[in-house]
């Protein structure tokens, strides 16, 4: 007669291989998981994921270990209105423009990794965009700037 202990060792060990399969499938998905959309910075092209919905923008860009170039993340809100951000479980430091329906940049927030701070929008917005720290400043983006793009009801010039 088998012990319990032999039995659930024997399970673990033929499940142990599946579970981690199927969690490394869903770490390798999730960056690649959300939809993406092409944004006009002047002559700078942004590609951004996009979270839209409540789950999509709690997770943001949590635990990525990198955010290369123009690569982004645009947070689609339902409607204007107060947005704060912050860094619980974000592993890189990010800049984050709020913007309005129309694409314009209200404010701009430089955020350091893995706080609590919060980062709000002086203004009530519909948009957030999070792009790797300091990318805004190095290209001259500032409050006023306009952005283009499907979302602003402007598309990017090609």
């Amino acid at each position: 007669m088998k012990t319990s202990s032999t039995y659930v060792l024997r399970l673990l060990r033929w499940m142990l291989p599946s579970a981690l399969a199927v969690i490394s499938f869903f770490a390798m998905a999730q960056p690649g998981a959300l939809p993406r959309i092409t944004l006009q910075a002047g002559m700078q092209l942004i590609h951004a994921e996009v979270a839209s919905t409540p789950d999509d923008r709690e997770t943001g860009l949590m635990f990525r270990r990198e955010l290369s170039g123009n690569h982004g993340m645009l947070f689609i809100f339902e409607r204007d209105q107060p947005v704060c951000m912050w860094m619980k479980n974000t592993l890189i430091p990010l800049s984050v423009a709020f913007i309005d329906n129309q694409g314009g940049i209200t404010n701009i927030a430089d955020m350091q990794p893995q706080t609590l701070d919060s980062h709000c929008a002086n203004q009530n917005v519909r948009f957030a965009l999070e792009m790797p720290l300091g990318w805004f400043a190095k290209r001259g983006i500032k409050p006023g700037f306009k952005l283009r793009g499907q979302p602003f009801g402007t598309a990017p010039a090609h």
